[in-house]
């Protein structure tokens, strides 16, 4: 074995980055080479992402790791779920794809659930019902000339590995979110798109992380000045795929949580948990490397915290607010004085958040935050209360042991939220790597490249053998507050 470099795409909802990663036996180094924003656009009502503008930031990106490294030896994509292209029969684009927080997916789910009730689905797909997965996306868009005129459907991450090389296929990680994957078999449903009233067409070949799709094109190549040839791998496209991959964990009994816009929280499995009690608690079985199950809760995220954000600076005249002063002060606020539910769908939505939460907080008796700094604690002691949720159900429902929780993503930068998460959920957690993604994908990757070897487990060693983390354990003060402020949620 030899140490080489690749480039992991890795493509979040508000910005994308490429990463450069030097990798072999005891070797894991990740520079970041380019960074851009993911701006989505309102168009005639409807919220889009512009995928073609994160195509150029990933060319652009591709550019710089190449100066960096020299030479690649592979690039792999990653990004969020349930989002699609639709493809004509020349390939062509049919729209920029839909963003999951438009609204209007919504009317798909009363259509699907006409045809095969919630009970049923679950049974099938075991996914968490939100109202913007693929299936319901799909529902709301029948009538419409775009799906009348589509032959193929893309995820994001595929889309922009069909663009680099030409070749078509759906990573399974991903596709496990559409709602149209069966998640015993790790195959497509036809038959249940065909009941659905979707054309079994649109679904493209699968392929698992660690399968080569193909290698960059000549036009590829030329635009970012790298030299070919240069294979694109198959990784867990799904960011959670690989962010759960990039965990340091050692040995199958951990809890994690992977931190960004999103908050993803659960246990990795051997096979997917389909009971009703699975169900109505709000658990999604979404497909891991190596056969391995993701059967977590999506919670709300750092979503609240970026949002209202947003809101303070357009009040402000575009001066953004002193993140790191707010996170100061907050710290020094009441442990657990004023929670909301952080799952509540009426923050689902882009709007004036501090607004919906002093609403929240109304609805519950819960003290109204006075100030800014009240409401970054409000949302942080709120996230910590929900994953404590989501890891004692996850425990329980699964029969898996979590004595520790791992918190990955871009969330393990912020200390405040891992205090509140180990006092929250009583129990140590392990802080970082902040690029789990990038490095998950990057070591599926490597290991069909033959630069590193070994399963899950050795993978994660090296992981944890290479990169720092900080381990927060629980207060036992703010840990009491923490089970009170759960009680309150309870009876509310």
């Amino acid at each position: 074995m030899r140490t080489g470099t690749v480039a992991a795409v890795d493509l979040g909802a508000s910005s994308g980055r490429v990463m450069t990663v030097r990798v072999g036996p005891g070797t894991l180094d990740l520079t970041e080479a380019h960074r851009f924003a993911n701006r989505p656009v309102r168009v005639r009502g409807t919220l889009h992402w512009d995928v073609l503008d994160l195509y150029r930031g990933v060319l652009d990106g591709l550019r710089a790791a190449g100066r960096a490294a020299g030479r690649l030896d592979g690039v792999g994509v990653d990004g969020w779920a349930v989002d699609v292209g639709l493809l004509d029969d020349d390939g062509a684009l049919l729209g920029n794809p839909a963003h999951y927080r438009d609204p209007s997916h919504r009317a798909g789910v009363d259509a699907v659930h006409a045809v095969v009730g919630p009970e049923e689905l679950y049974a099938v797909n075991g996914l968490q019902h939100l109202p913007f997965n693929t299936v319901f996306q799909l529902a709301a868009r029948q009538g419409g000339a775009a799906l009348a005129a589509a032959q193929r459907m893309l995820l994001v991450p595929d889309l922009l590995g069909y663009w680099l090389t030409g070749a078509v296929g759906a990573e399974v990680t991903n596709a496990s979110t559409t709602g149209l994957l069966d998640a015993r078999t790790r195959r497509w449903s036809t038959d249940l798109a065909v009941r659905l009233g979707l054309d079994p067409g649109l679904l493209v070949p699968l392929v698992e992380p660690g399968d080569r799709i193909g290698e960059l094109l000549p036009e590829v190549l030329a635009t970012t000045g790298l030299s070919g040839p240069v294979p694109l791998t198959a990784v867990g496209s799904h960011d959670t795929a690989s962010a759960v991959l990039g965990v340091p964990a050692a040995g199958d009994d951990f809890a994690y949580v992977s931190c960004g816009t999103w908050s993803l929280v659960g246990v990795e499995l051997e096979k997917p948990v389909l009971t009703e009690d699975a169900r109505t608690a709000g658990f999604t079985n979404e497909l891991g490397v190596d056969s391995t199950v993701r059967f977590l809760r999506n919670v709300m995220g750092l979503w609240l915290l970026q949002e209202s954000l947003r809101t303070w600076t357009d009040a402000d005249g575009g001066a953004a607010p002193d993140l790191d002063a707010l996170l100061a002060e907050a710290g020094r606020r009441p442990a657990f004085g004023s929670v909301v539910d952080a799952g509540d769908p009426r923050f689902l939505e882009p709007g004036d958040m501090p607004a919906r939460i002093a609403e929240a907080c109304r609805d519950r008796g819960e003290p109204v935050p006075a100030d800014r700094a009240a409401v970054v604690r409000c949302v942080l002691d709120s996230l910590a209360l929900a994953y404590r949720s989501a890891v004692d159900r996850a425990v329980e429902l699964s029969g898996r042991s979590a004595p520790v929780v791992h918190l990955v993503g871009g969330g393990a930068r912020n200390t405040l939220l891992c205090d509140l998460a180990a006092d929250a959920c009583d129990r140590p957690v392990v802080a970082g790597p902040v690029e789990a993604a990038a490095l998950g994908n990057a070591l599926v990757q490597a290991r069909t490249a033959g630069l590193i070897g070994g399963d899950l487990g050795a993978l994660r060693a090296l992981v944890r053998d290479t990169l720092p983390v900080r381990i927060h354990r629980p207060d036992p003060v703010r840990a009491r507050a923490a089970e009170r402020a759960r009680e309150r949620l309870d009876r509310g």
